[in-house]
């Protein structure tokens, strides 16, 4: 496989699914950073999803990021379409994100010719059965880097089997300017409620979040709770039955697609990410650049970003009482969570924008193009 050319600037594509996932808000932020860099041309490239809005893609578009849809309706035609791409843009390097999308975009990689091949990914417990880690780590022999989008899926990755000498972590960032007001009203002017900004979905847990207020209720604390996040009709379904069960109507609201997260997030006391796993949550560190105080369930992707006492509070996860406790903690002492919360948000600032994962990415990927010719991808 060849090297690009001197001087040439290095192209770049991202692929990633269509349905607009914590995987596609970093591949969007990756391409965007390119934007800027003269370096760097990159490409997105959407795996096309019945249930993603056209809209949304268009804005892309005439935001001036350049973006193609591939087909999604079977593997071998998403494979068949990238192949098309990848000849046509003539990329030095394809990162392939999530699960399974890493799967299908490197064999296209592969088929085209791609000089240089990366899989990131973005949660620590993917569906692998036998037969797709086989795949995976077939394909990781062909690999130049595997990302873990935090330390913790690094490990798992590691625990997988996958080769250490190309695993790496490089942890996802977020857009700060949104947050730059946070500062402007002070935690104690806040609403002392809580907000929980997470779709609904297996891997969340709502529950245990709804349980908790109750338990809250009982120990005279009624905060209002927003649920913020769209989902799967089921999920959302089964906890809003909860509610009714529970007598929370009262307390508790779903919002649904809330295109003002910043705001709703800025001008509340309390964050909750209630689940079951993660990779890296955006809108945990979302909450922290807030200035928020933050309780987390105490799993993987989640224990790595947020320092009990430090920065937030970690709770055993699906334990509503453990949650009920840190929280009435938080409510019943603001100082004490504000001190948390301003911890939160400098870590935030410091370590998670997109301009520091930008510039992780950067390096790794020109890192990989310059040893190309020492240590070729078969």
């Amino acid at each position: 496989m060849g090297v690009r050319a001197e001087g040439r600037p290095l192209r770049v594509i991202h692929f990633v699914t269509g349905g607009f996932s914590g995987a596609t808000q970093v591949a969007v932020e990756l391409v965007r950073a390119a934007v800027t860099d003269p370096g760097m041309e990159a490409l997105l490239v959407l795996r096309r999803k019945r249930q993603a809005d056209p809209a949304r893609v268009e804005a892309l578009r005439q935001e001036g990021l350049a973006v193609e849809v591939v087909q999604g309706w079977s593997h071998i035609a998403t494979v068949l379409d990238l192949v098309r791409v990848c000849r046509r843009f003539k990329p030095d390097v394809l990162v392939a994100h999530g699960f399974s999308e890493h799967l299908w975009g490197r064999y296209a990689g592969l088929w085209a010719k791609v000089p240089a091949l990366v899989h990131v990914e973005h949660n620590s417990r993917e569906r692998y059965s036998w037969w797709r880690l086989a795949q995976a780590k077939w394909l990781a022999q062909r690999t130049a880097a595997i990302i873990g989008c935090s330390e913790g899926v690094k490990e798992r990755l590691l625990e997988l089997g996958f080769p250490a000498d190309r695993t790496m972590a490089i942890p996802n960032g977020i857009k700060l300017a949104p947050f730059v007001a946070a500062d402007a009203t002070p935690y104690a002017d806040r609403t002392p409620g809580i907000v929980m900004s997470a779709r609904f979905a297996r891997q969340k847990d709502h529950e245990t979040l709804i349980r908790a207020v109750a338990l809250l209720r009982d120990r005279g604390l009624t905060p209002p709770v927003m649920l913020a996040g769209v989902g799967k009709r089921r999920y959302r379904e089964r906890a809003e039955q909860l509610v009714r069960e529970l007598a929370l109507s009262q307390q508790v609201q779903f919002l649904g697609h809330c295109p003002t997260v910043p705001a709703l997030l800025m001008s509340h006391q309390v964050f909750v990410l209630s689940t079951h796993y993660e990779g890296m949550p955006l809108a945990m560190v979302e909450a922290m650049a807030a200035g928020c105080a933050v309780v987390g369930s105490a799993v993987v992707g989640v224990k790595e970003l947020l320092r009990d006492g430090v920065d937030g509070r970690l709770v055993a996860h699906a334990d509503a009482a453990a949650l009920a406790h840190a929280l009435e903690e938080l409510l019943r002492d603001p100082s004490r969570a504000s001190a948390l919360a301003q911890q939160a948000r400098e870590r935030a600032l410091r370590d998670f924008g997109v301009a520091v994962m930008a510039e992780r990415y950067g390096n790794c990927l020109r890192s990989i193009t310059k040893h190309m010719a020492e240590r070729p991808v078969a």
